[in-house]
């Protein structure tokens, strides 16, 4: 027997985009390509209003 769900669930689209960011593991943090923390660019967290990690889990965040 197959889960009800199953039959409707579909794989979620990646979105494709290049971040002004990337994860630094000495700091564990994101940081901007100047080096600067990205969680403290106002600017940046406006736009994309978070700075998620994929270094670990999704629900973390760098704030």
């Amino acid at each position: 027997m197959q889960p009800f769900a199953l039959n409707y669930a579909r794989p979620a689209a990646e979105l494709e985009f290049d971040t002004p960011y990337a994860y630094d593991s000495g700091l564990q943090l994101n940081v901007l390509l100047d080096g600067r923390v990205a969680a403290r660019d106002h600017a940046l967290l406006r736009e994309l209003a978070t700075t998620t990690s994929t270094a670990g889990s999704k629900t973390h965040f760098d704030d």
